[in-house]
């Protein structure tokens, strides 16, 4: 007996929502308004962009950049796009300006589709981007003028599309979206996502075991569509049929509870920095809003520290799913649930297990392995670097192969990680985080996520320090909440009680904020410049 061989392409999903749920909402938060419409809305309006971009000129393979906050119009090009064949380059907003020139030029983007109120970052490159043929403008105010030549307007340009497009066969290993690593050394590196690796990606991403979403849901990405597809799960929720809400511009941790109240949100997703401004206007507001509504909370982009994890679930009788990810993975990789026979386990077992990145996704493999290759033993201490395979991770860069990045097949993910008998994955540290002291490993992120645990401490960065004697040793960067007051002497007693002296930070600063990168996570080449003078009191 033979199967039915059929293309893995993205139509069959994203026309799934439209035709199954063509009544439920599709609600996006604007600077002046809340903007409503329905799935049927989003399929007709999807064909009429492609469409209208086919008479544009725009073809199968063309990169198609946008340049947009989360909300519907971005979504329709989620979702026309891939559909139609072109590729969908999310631009981060959030990128200098010689950056984004380099990427947009590097793809070789024709069309670049802008938020009004983003404009001005964009016409920094006036002058500056030859493969951009048209620029279009999803305004709000009917105002579409530019320094950067003449620019078309998104609802004109719809009005002039069919909404009886078909979408074009297409090629399952052709490419379908394009997004470029945040660049902390050197310019950043693409990543080609496939309809094949896509289509796959999205239905194991809404398993159980996974993101474990359904129709019913209500489901607000707080991570931006520009930062690795918002982490699937646009693509998701059209599947489904499920009710998606988009924070646009502001997500301030007052907006995002009163969005979560009014929308009656069932699963969010986003960063630590987003978490952490959530529980502080919670915090400080008892009793302000209704978040009854809300299951599952999930944090990507860093570790979130331990105390945020267990206040989380404490105070909202949610689950806090950690999941680890990355550009090259598209980004789905490991997510973490317990497993039911941890039901029983204490409070502060469970934690320990919450804390991890997770377990591997399915249809995907990891291994950690020292600097000859060796696998390590999963016994939750040894460290070794992380390898990842399967059918939607990278296998090489967008016209860069960089081979020591891919050995055998495998991606070579830069983090340093344990794993434990029961398969959980937690990252001990970026390679070029890691505290290399004396010959020995010390986490940085096992020790940030100790010193937010502190009365007091609102964020915390630890880097490596040069050290006459054991070549490296770790300084905190420690950042104390507004009004509380945080001394060394605490730190230190806390830390005390949880690791080994030679762990121990040298010296502990107090600092005013910690550097972030585009995407939330701290920056920390920036805090490495910044003390890269610094005598440690050990060593003189």
């Amino acid at each position: 007996m033979t199967m039915m061989k059929t293309q893995l392409t993205m139509p069959v999903l994203m026309d799934r929502g439209s035709i199954l749920a063509p009544e439920v909402e599709i609600v996006s938060k604007m600077r002046d308004r809340t903007h409503r419409y329905t799935y049927a809305d989003l399929g007709r309006r999807a064909r009429r962009l492609a469409d209208a971009l086919t008479k544009l000129g725009v073809k199968q393979g063309d990169r198609v950049a946008t340049f947009a906050w989360n909300g519907y119009r971005h979504l329709e090009l989620y979702y026309a796009l891939p559909c139609m064949g072109a590729v969908l380059h999310t631009l981060n907003l959030r990128l200098s300006a010689a950056d984004l020139e380099y990427i947009i030029n590097h793809a070789e983007d024709t069309v670049i589709c802008v938020d009004d109120e983003l404009l001005p970052l964009l016409e920094r490159l006036a002058g500056k981007i030859p493969t951009v043929k048209h620029i279009i403008v999803m305004s709000n105010s009917g105002n579409k003028s530019s320094v950067l030549g003449p620019t078309l307007d998104y609802e004109e340009l719809l009005e002039g599309g069919s909404e009886d497009f078909s979408w074009p066969e297409i090629d399952e290993n052709a490419a379908m979206g394009l997004c470029y690593t945040s660049g902390t050394t050197g310019h950043p590196k693409g990543v080609m996502y496939t309809q094949r690796s896509n289509h796959l990606h999205t239905i194991s991403g809404a398993s159980i075991d996974c993101l474990g979403l359904s129709r019913s849901d209500v489901v607000m990405a707080v991570v931006p569509m520009f930062h690795a597809n918002a982490w699937g799960l646009p693509y998701i929720c059209c599947m489904m049929g499920a009710k998606q809400v988009f924070p646009g511009a502001t997500m301030d941790g007052a907006t995002i509870c009163q969005l979560i109240q009014d929308e009656k949100v069932t699963f969010t997703a986003g960063v630590p920095t987003i978490w952490l401004g959530v529980m502080n206007e919670l915090q400080n507001n008892p009793g302000k809003y209704d978040l009854s509504s809300l299951k599952t909370m999930l944090c990507g982009g860093s570790a979130p520290p331990r105390a945020m994890i267990d206040w989380f679930e404490t105070n909202l009788g949610i689950e806090f799913v950690h999941a680890w990810g990355m550009t090259e993975t598209s980004p789905l990789g490991c997510l973490n649930h317990l497993k039911p026979k941890m039901n029983d386990w204490s409070h502060e077992q469970r934690l320990d297990v919450k804390q991890r990145a997770g377990i591997v996704a399915p249809g995907l493999e990891i291994r950690i392995v020292d600097d000859a290759g060796n696998e390590v033993p999963h016994d939750g201490v040894a460290m070794g670097r992380l390898l990842i395979r399967g059918p939607w991770i990278a296998s090489s860069y967008y016209k860069d192969p960089a081979p020591d990045k891919f050995p055998d097949g495998w991606l070579d993910t830069g983090d340093v990680a344990t794993i434990d008998a029961e398969g959980y994955m937690a990252i001990a540290d970026r390679s070029k985080d890691l505290v290399k002291s004396g010959g020995e490993w010390i986490s940085s992120v096992d020790l940030e996520n100790a010193i937010m645990a502190v009365p007091g401490v609102a964020e915390a960065a630890v880097i490596a320090v040069n050290h006459p004697k054991w070549q490296e040793r770790p300084l905190a960067c420690v950042v104390a909440k507004p009004g509380a007051t945080v001394t060394k002497e605490e730190i230190y007693d806390y830390l005390g009680k949880n690791f080994a002296k030679w762990w121990m930070p040298d010296d502990i600063v107090f600092i005013e904020s910690v550097p972030k990168t585009s995407v939330g996570k701290f920056d920390k080449k920036v805090l490495r410049n910044q003390f890269s003078d610094f005598t440690l009191p050990t060593a003189e």
